[in-house]
């Protein structure tokens, strides 16, 4: 199982994770924008097709995950989660279901068109998770 910080942006993460990139001198293993997901896989305005809807970036033995946010709700402070990759679906779903228990869940924890599955909750302590397998 591996944690890692995400970090969410109100449409500069490209920007951002170039900056950290060289700052660190890492390397920017994925990159994906809104555009790049499958026809209806979920809805976004026109306005954030050229967004990046999930970025990894590898430095040292550390991972950063970053995306930009098209919602209204971001702000400095709410703008990061914590990311739990788990080691198999049992397990993800295990997590995920002890950590929304009193919170609230944003994502259902089920089936991603980036394969695994993936979830997003608040906590009952108000702190954001995304909880994932690769199964």
């Amino acid at each position: 199982m591996q944690l890692n910080p995400y970090i969410a942006f109100k449409g500069n993460c490209e920007e951002a994770i170039n900056f950290y990139k060289d700052v660190l001198d890492g390397e920017i293993t994925q990159f994906m924008r809104f555009s790049d997901a499958p026809d209806g896989a979920f809805k976004y305005p026109d306005s954030a097709k050229d967004l990046v809807m999930h970025c990894t970036l590898v430095f040292n033995d550390c991972i950063l995950l970053a995306s930009d946010n098209i919602g209204d709700q971001m702000m400095v402070g709410n703008n990061f989660s914590l990311s739990i990759n788990a080691d198999d679906d049992e397990q993800a779903l295990s997590i995920f279901n002890s950590l929304v228990e009193g919170g609230m869940a944003i994502m259902p924890f089920d089936a991603v068109f980036w394969g695994g599955k993936f979830g997003m909750l608040i906590d009952k302590f108000g702190i954001q998770w995304m909880v994932s397998s690769n199964d």
